[in-house]
């Protein structure tokens, strides 16, 4: 069962994903695990774990997928 999804990102873009995430009604919420290399958690239901990671694969910076 997906709960998280772990992301690394340029920490410029932190605020950027956030409010992203705002704009789809906190579909996943996003916290930070570690600041200052960009990695971020999402938190997601079984439901919306597929939409999440199709938001993060259209928008226009560049991440990595980062395992638990």
């Amino acid at each position: 069962m997906h709960e998280q999804i772990l992301i690394r990102i340029d920490v410029k873009y932190i605020n950027y994903l956030n409010r992203i995430m705002e704009g789809y009604e906190y579909l996943g919420v996003v916290t930070t695990v570690k600041d200052q290399v960009g990695v971020l958690r999402i938190r997601v239901t079984p439901d919306t774990y597929k939409e999440v990671q199709d938001i993060l694969e259209n928008l226009p910076i560049e991440f990595e997928y980062v395992s638990s």
